[in-house]
């Protein structure tokens, strides 16, 4: 790579020498945002779980943080390619951040107790923040790191998420028994400012879909539908991808159950299991950050689901006195379900016009958002009737089927031949980034 090639952008366009600085601004106040997110998520949670114990109302509160994200974030890619990128997060962040400080103060008003509802509205807020944060952020990347650490940065919110899903429960649970309930929703108000101040300090380039200002939002929604479906290996990817997750959603469910019912452990046992999992995330995703993801992505894809299909099925077909080689096996599995994300995020980035990116990211955003709750009904009703460990068996074979043919089609496998973005985005006249913004 030569001195020139350091100063473009994935995307093609001029690099600032202190990239690196602006990348750190914006990450070190998301991760602000996401320990107080997390921490205060949980304790919503745990309300409800404490206040109800109803299975049925947790139920709820997860189709409220998944269905949302899975129905709006087309419309949160359509923001994302007509308006300032920058400004949509921090809109996004904002806006759930006032949700938190009101509800703070609605608690504190009703002496620690709130209505069931307003739980619920925190929720969706949360999930349509998600929805125009995530295509905003995603397709601001290309145009702030070198291609050759892309994929690295879109591991690094993963990374982030899973470090902070080990410590950040802990956390939400000590302030909300502490302090109290109020308390954690006006830390996540703060953590909303932390993660908007670092969007404001740093320059982030303006990219607009000129062509996108006069249309109809539904010839929006048209245009990023056939950015992604241009590329047939594409479609293919994102289509095997979302079946994984509709398969394997269920076994989050689950997870617990084999740990009580099926290896007869305790409380201690599935916090370590939970624990054992988080730490393989961390694993998997420190791997990706130093490696790098190598040439072929979307063979890593299929690569990742053919391995997570062969633990799960070897999961499965433990006897009920292995719980410590189940343990170790989740720890594996962890470590190679952190390779789907990024990747495939990653190749998105590089095979769709950066004007219609938001709209791609925002399409693939809700592929999986709306993949875990069909997931999660359809495999509850299939682990009720055959029985948890059967149930593993099951979706590891389907798993390992999956990544088997994943990428036995020329088009995915085209995604991983070389090609030159630069050269693209230097052909588009009409959507040259300002980088004034």
């Amino acid at each position: 790579m030569t001195e020139t090639d350091s100063l473009l952008s994935a995307a093609g366009h001029p690099l600032p020498k202190r990239w690196l600085a602006i990348i750190a601004t914006i990450w070190a106040g998301q991760a602000v945002s996401m320990v107080t997110s997390y921490a205060a998520g949980y304790a919503a949670v745990w309300y409800v779980t404490e206040t109800t114990g109803s299975a049925l109302m947790l139920s709820l509160m997860s189709i409220c943080a998944y269905l949302p994200t899975g129905l709006l974030s087309p419309f949160g890619g359509i923001l994302a390619d007509r308006f300032n990128r920058k400004t949509v997060m921090i809109a996004a962040d904002l806006g759930v951040g006032i949700v938190s400080l009101g509800l703070g103060f609605a608690i504190l008003a009703g002496g620690g107790q709130v209505s069931l509802p307003l739980i619920g509205a925190l929720v969706l807020a949360r999930s349509v923040g998600q929805a125009f944060h995530s295509p905003a952020m995603m397709s601001a990347m290309p145009l702030l790191v070198p291609e050759r650490h892309l994929m690295r940065i879109n591991t690094l919110d993963q990374l982030l998420l899973s470090i902070v899903a080990i410590g950040a429960p802990a956390f939400g649970i000590f302030l909300y028994t502490t302090i109290g309930f109020h308390a954690v929703m006006f830390l996540d108000f703060v953590g909303a400012l932390a993660a908007c101040a670092g969007l404001a300090l740093a320059k982030i380039p303006t990219v607009r879909d000129e062509s996108a200002q006069e249309q109809h939002v539904i010839a929006n929604l048209r245009d990023g539908w056939h950015a992604i479906t241009a590329n047939r290996g594409l479609v293919l990817l994102i289509g095997g991808v979302t079946l994984g997750m509709i398969v394997f959603a269920p076994l989050a469910s689950v997870y617990p159950l084999m740990t009580f019912d099926y290896f007869g452990g305790d409380g201690y046992d599935a916090s370590l299991a939970e624990a054992v999992w988080g730490i393989g995330m961390i694993v998997g995703s420190g791997i990706i950050m130093a490696w790098g993801g190598g040439k072929r992505l979307a063979g890593l894809i299929a690569l990742a689901c053919f391995l997570c299909g062969i633990l799960t099925t070897a999961c499965g077909l433990l006897p009920p006195t292995l719980f410590a080689a189940f343990v170790v096996l989740c720890g594996l599995m962890a470590v190679v379900c952190s390779w789907f994300n990024a990747p495939l995020i990653t190749l998105v980035q590089r095979n769709v016009p950066e004007e219609k990116l938001g709209r791609a990211l925002g399409f693939t955003t809700a592929a999986s958002g709306l993949a875990s709750p069909i997931g999660l009904a359809a495999g509850g009703i299939l682990a009720e009737g055959i029985g948890i460990a059967p149930f593993f068996v099951v979706d590891g074979i389907a798993c390992i089927i999956l990544g088997a043919v994943l990428y036995l089609p020329k088009s995915v496998r085209a995604l991983d031949m070389p090609h030159d973005r630069s050269v693209a985005a230097k052909d588009s006249s009409c959507n040259t980034p300002d980088a004034r913004e």
